[in-house]
């Protein structure tokens, strides 16, 4: 059985959230929660959350020691555009980007 959880318009960039989620696909959901607790990044925070979530989303029947991380992947979301005053009169543009994470774990080795 496939359960999925998604974690829409996350503050953080997508490249920086994808080397975390790099980290925990194709791994059994123990490990990957013991690979994340010891990841010092913002993003593994995020993805635990998620991870967690789809884990809760695949039933109270199925032990979280038999579910493996299928996949999981970060999307761009929506990016905020924002000036900031730069010199001689001008202003410079900064992006704050956004991100939608996807984690989907299966019963299935």
């Amino acid at each position: 059985m496939e359960a999925k959880a998604i974690a829409k318009t996350v503050r953080i960039s997508p490249t920086k959230a994808r080397l975390v989620t790099n980290l925990i696909s194709k791994k059994a959901v123990p490990e990957a929660l013991r690979i994340l607790d010891a990841t010092p990044k913002k993003a593994s925070r995020l993805v635990v959350k998620v991870l967690k979530s789809a884990v809760a989303n695949a039933g109270a029947s199925i032990l979280p020691e038999d579910l493996v991380v299928k996949s999981a992947t970060v999307d761009g979301g929506p990016t905020m555009k924002r000036f900031r005053p730069a010199s001689r009169g001008r202003a410079n543009r900064i992006i704050k980007r956004t991100s939608h994470i996807t984690v989907t774990v299966t019963d299935e080795r």
